[in-house]
């Protein structure tokens, strides 16, 4: 059983991000139960659904279905609730996977608290900056106030035909139970210090200082959530209070400027997976013209430089590496018929996964790549590796890291440790 009182406490004299309908049926199931019964758990109820999928084409799918809360507890399981830190952790484990190519937001919320939502926006945000993964999402069927809110980060919104979005404001709801308590014969008094202490209990009507307080709270909120949906959708603020918190359905949802396009999830999932083999069949060539004019000639002699290396931060201050006594090798640049037999976009899912595998490899030595960075610039995992390999061989430090590996190669061994140990053993002989 669930406690009524303790769920009446997260609906009743707090601003609420949540639509109508969906306000409208929990207090027409709360408002006439608030005599201490237990709200019993309905039948049949179903366990919530895995909140992280993959599909075939690396796209991670992250459901967020149910109303939204800053902590959902015991409740959540029995009460459709999702807590916002379980939102941000599921869309930072997908954006931390290396096989992750993007991440689809399948929503179907009415909204919930406004506690914890902007948090959470903010941690969205900075998790795709960090990462560089693409966002979409989808109103799946309804993305609403704060699931609205959360939506409006992505960089693409999909909505089904009946899907509705919007309803972008906030309310607050008060209940009077005095005449219930006249009737019950209960009569209550309160003790108290500070003049707002009690404003807004259930016990008595509510005061015209009390009705000013949670008004102001309420306006102060919804001008930070009409900010943060103008911010995300390239609208204005005053054009996004002109919706005055209405929701739009389907196409409307798209003249109204919060979604972009009219589709499924499958559609969504299937054009990420599109976009991103065409970004990767167009970035193919572009890294070998890249590699091929990064050869420069004077008078003199031809010099052949690699490709610029990535910021790499250590824990400690280096010193410069000595200047190499010869010019790299000239980079192998693939034959037309080589070319040709290669897919230009498993080669660079194969190439992400090189340096992200490097970055890591990385880390571990305290040496930071950024993955994301290389890939935008069409850095190499060789020319990472390399970088890397200098970075720690430049190091006062250097013998302390090959002192700490193991004597006998492990079989999956690091490439940086091995090449790391093998300068090693030809610098003492």
């Amino acid at each position: 059983m669930i406690d009524l009182p303790h769920v009446a406490a997260r609906v009743f004299g707090t601003p609420l991000m949540i639509a109508r309908g969906k306000l409208d049926v929990i207090l027409g199931v709360l408002a006439p139960r608030l005599t201490g019964t237990a709200l019993l758990p309905s039948e049949g109820e179903r366990e919530p659904a895995q909140q992280v999928s993959m599909t075939s084409s690396g796209i991670a799918v992250v459901s967020v279905v149910g109303t939204l809360v800053a902590r959902s507890g015991y409740l959540d399981s029995s009460s459709g609730l999702l807590a916002y830190g379980a939102v941000g952790d599921a869309i930072e484990e997908a954006m931390g996977n290396p096989s992750v190519r993007g991440v689809l937001l399948d929503v179907d919320s009415p909204g919930g608290e406004v506690g914890g939502l902007f948090d959470l926006v903010t941690r969205i945000r900075a998790l795709q900056g960090a990462s560089g993964v693409p966002l979409w999402a989808v109103a799946n069927e309804d993305a609403l106030s704060a699931a609205y809110a959360i939506v409006s980060a992505a960089d693409r919104i999909y909505v089904t035909q009946t899907g509705e979005v919007g309803s972008i404001g906030v309310v607050a709801a008060h209940v009077d139970e005095s005449g219930a308590d006249a009737q019950a014969g209960l009569s209550w008094s309160f003790v108290f210090a500070g003049q707002q202490k009690v404003d807004g209990n259930a016990h008595e009507p509510l005061s015209q200082r009390a009705r000013d307080t949670i008004q102001a709270d309420v306006d102060r909120l919804y001008g930070e959530f009409c900010a943060l949906v103008a911010a995300n959708r390239g609208l204005t603020d005053e054009a996004v209070r002109e919706t005055q918190a209405a929701t739009y359905r389907g196409s409307l949802a798209i003249q109204a400027g919060l979604a972009d396009r009219l589709g499924t999830l499958d559609l969504a999932a299937a054009e990420m997976a599109a976009e991103l083999d065409a970004a990767l069949t167009y970035t193919a060539p572009r890294q070998i013209a890249l590699r091929s004019t990064m050869m420069t000639t004077n008078e003199s002699e031809t010099q052949i430089s690699t490709a610029p290396p990535v910021a790499v931060a250590v824990s400690q201050p280096v010193e410069s590496a000595a200047p190499p006594t010869q010019a790299p090798a000239e980079p192998e640049l693939p034959q037309p018929d080589q070319a040709a037999e290669t897919d230009p976009a498993e080669t660079l899912r194969t190439e992400y996964a090189d340096i992200a595998s490097l970055a890591a490899q990385a880390a571990r030595l305290g040496v930071s790549v950024d993955a994301a960075d290389a890939m935008r610039k069409g850095i190499s995992a060789e020319a990472l590796r390399r970088t890397v390999l200098d970075t720690l061989a430049s190091r006062a430090e250097a013998t302390t890291v090959i002192a700490a590996a193991p004597s006998t190669p492990a079989v999956n061994e690091s490439a940086i440790v091995r090449r790391a140990r093998e300068r090693a053993a030809a610098a003492r002989t």
